[in-house]
Parts: C-alpha cells; structure tokens; sequence
C-alpha cells in the first residue's frame, strides 16, 4: 500500500527550487566576501583533454584524481581539464577514469603543462553474462543501501568544491555564477545535514536580456548536494520504494578497473505522481553505489511544475521541459565519498499575451577538488554558513579579476561559457 502524500513531502524536499521573480521586486546581497587572492605561488598548472583512444570523441566528467592525496578536478562537457597540484606532488601520479573504460595512470612528469592528450581505451571484456549474487534488480539495491554504514565515510569531512551556475535563454548564456565552497559533510550514518560555507563567488546577469522576468535559482549549491543520494537516501529511495518502483538488470560495466552492476529504475505504470527513472551504478565487490544517473518523468507537466516552482508572473503558466540529475561517488582506503553532482534543468515560460513563449535552461554543478578529516570543532559559525534558500548574489563580482581563483582547482570553462566571459569582461572594461 503505497502512503498517501509521501512521495509529495519528500519530492518539495529533493527536487531543485526555483524563483521566478520580477527583477525589481528582488535584491539579495552580504552573504559572501570577494577574496582574491594571489595564491598561484607554489602550484603548478596542467590543461588538457581526455578523449576515447579510438573515435578522439571527447569524454565528459572524466575524473583525475593526483594519487595519494585528495586532490582531483573533472573534466567538462567538452572533455577538457585544469589541474592544480602543488609544486611538493611534482613526482607524483594522475589516475584518469571514466564510467565503461579502463582507467590511467600518469605521472605528473609526463604532463604537457598547456596541452597534455589522455586517451582511453574502453573496457572489452564482455560483462553482460557476469554472475550476480543476488536474485534480482530488487534485492540488490535493497542490500546497497543496507551496507551504506560500511561502505561510505562515518567522519566529519572539510571538503573544498567548485561550484557553477549557468542560465541560458535559448542557446544564450545570460547568467553566469561561480564559487569555491566549503562542505562540512556529515557522516553518512546521520541525520544531521551538511553544512556549506561560501569562501569566494563571482556572478553576472544579463538583464537586458530576461526580458521583464529574472529566472533565479533557489538553494544554490545545496541543490547539488540534496542529490546525495547515499546521504539524503530517502529522498529517493524509501521504505515504500518496492511498491512504486520497478528494478530491472542492464549490462555490467566498469570504472576504475572495477565490476559494476546497472540497475534501471522507473516508476510502475498505475503510479500517477511524477516519479524518477534512470541508472543505479553499484560495484559488484562492495555493493557501494558509485554512479546515479537519472531524470524526472515529465509526462503530466501541470503535476511537475507544482514541485518546482515557488513564485512566477500571474500571466505566465511555467512548464518543465527537462529535468536531469547526475551524481558521482569516489573511493579511498574502502570507503566511497560525495566527489561530484550536477542537475540540468529546463523550464518553458508560456505569456498569456504574447504569440511567443521564453524557453530558459540552467545547469548547476559541484565538483569536490579536496578533503579532509575534520570535527565539529572545526565548523562554520552560524552566521557564516550559507543558507538552503540562499540566491547567488547579484553583488558578487570578480570576472574582471584573472587571479581570482588562484591555486583552486575548477572545472575548465565550456567555450560558449568563455565567450560569455569575454563579453562581461569587456562590458566592465567599457564601465
């Protein structure tokens, strides 16, 4: 018996909220001081490109994790990189991996600083007749989240993430939000909700073109936390999952040279709230779950809008045209962590008098680039934590300034990203 209004309390709590405001009814400032910092000293620089030895196609959210340390970056949609790593790690080694291929291992040595070319081969063996030990799709994500106390980190975490967000208008970028967070991740066993500390942000809005509506996204970098799955377990997957989902086996594969089970998963026919379907990615040793891939069921529109929406014009029904939702887990000493989460979505505004309608999408992404074991001692004050209904402040500035980020690492720009930065730059300049 499925239980009336479960799904709905947990799904306001999961799902990505979002504003839409008039731009003179909102101003949010002061939650973030504009450090820059000169830091680059003591730190070298390395870009390049991970691509699939055999069609050069680029492979995107390829992990580079710099070996026996916690620093890593991921590479973008276009499958290239920035890596970061102090001067002390020159002689150390770059493990590159990425979902379906064997993974890589290079020395730091071995790096052209500008422009170093890392192919990947993809993983031949045949997998889809591996032996499962457990008698179905079921039966295996049940015992995935049974062995969460074993298989992810029980310690308070400092971790240091680069965090983006994008809003495009059609194919136009017209708001542009970065920033070096501090996570104070809790353990895995808990209730207790990660903490987020914002050390430095950057931020532009083309106004001039959101027409009368700013299109704002509530939560901030929190929304690419509450997909956490592993963490935030029931937001998801519930005690009464086996009663409005359907498991089903797909073709193993690997990562990091490890067996990986698939598991699809979508919403039984006769259920009628807007449930999830997508990939479960579940090592077959540890039974961790390492991989989630999935997207909302948009099929009754109307229903959707209702969890995503908080405030939009009375003359504009707001529709969602897309809702995707990706996250991604590491591994070190047996214990698997939060490494890295994106969410793509995409809303159609439909005017009352108007003969057109506006279409807006916004991607936001977090990556972690470095951690910690830390304790409660070590967290936030109050007043310093960054707030779940936080809006990326319109006052906070700095892609005027090329040093911003220092020794960070982030997650290279896409093209299209850059030439919006090249715009707001000379729009500062022109200032």
């Amino acid at each position: 018996m499925i239980k009336p209004g479960s799904f709905s309390a947990r799904k306001s709590l999961f799902i990505s909220f979002l504003f839409i405001l008039i731009i003179a009814g909102f101003q949010n400032s002061g939650y973030a001081t504009n450090s820059i910092l000169n830091d680059t000293v003591g730190f070298n620089e390395y870009r390049g490109k991970v691509v699939d030895s055999k069609t050069r196609k680029p492979l995107e959210f390829a992990t580079l994790l710099v070996n026996e340390t916690n620093i890593s970056t991921i590479t973008n949609s276009q499958g290239n990189f920035l890596l970061k790593v102090p001067k002390k790690y020159t002689n150390h080694r770059v493990t590159v991996s990425f979902l379906g291929y064997t993974s890589k291992v290079i020395g730091l040595s071995d790096f052209d600083k500008d422009n170093t070319i890392v192919r990947l081969e993809t993983y031949i063996e045949e997998l889809s007749e591996v032996k499962i030990n457990v008698k179905d799709a079921t039966s295996l994500v049940q015992e995935m989240l049974k062995r969460k106390g074993d298989n992810y980190y029980n310690d308070d975490l400092k971790m240091t993430s680069f965090y983006r967000e994008t809003i495009k208008k059609r194919r136009t970028y017209v708001s542009l939000s970065e920033a070096v967070v501090e996570i104070y991740k809790q353990p895995y066993t808990t209730d207790r909700n990660d903490i987020l500390k914002i050390y430095k942000a950057r931020k532009s809005t083309d106004y001039n073109k959101l027409d009368t509506v700013a299109f704002k996204l509530r939560g901030g970098p929190f929304n690419t936390l509450y997909i956490d799955i592993m963490k935030n377990t029931a937001m998801l997957f519930d005690e009464d999952m086996v009663d409005v989902y359907d498991f089903t086996f797909d073709n193993s594969t690997k990562i990091d040279n490890r067996l990986i089970h698939v598991v699809n998963f979508k919403q039984k026919r006769f259920v009628t709230d807007p449930l999830f379907y997508g990939k479960l990615y579940i090592d077959a040793q540890t039974l961790a779950l390492t991989n989630a891939k999935f997207s909302l069921n948009l099929e009754n529109k109307q229903k959707a809008s209702r969890f995503f929406i908080i405030k939009k014009p009375k003359d504009a029904d707001v529709l969602p045209i897309e809702a995707y939702y990706q996250v991604e887990y590491r591994e070190k000493d047996g214990k698997w962590y939060f490494g890295y989460s994106r969410v793509q979505l995409g809303f159609k505004i439909d005017w009352a008098k108007k003969w057109f309608n506006t279409i807006y999408y916004t991607t936001i992404e977090m990556a972690v680039t470095d951690w910690k074991k830390s304790d409660a001692s070590q967290l936030p004050k109050p007043k310093d934590r960054l707030k779940p209904s936080v809006i990326m402040s319109d006052n906070t500035s700095g892609f005027k300034d090329p040093e911003f980020w220092g020794a960070y690492n982030v997650i290279e720009p896409d093209k299209p990203i850059e030439s919006a930065i090249e715009k707001i730059q000379r729009k500062l300049k022109r200032n």
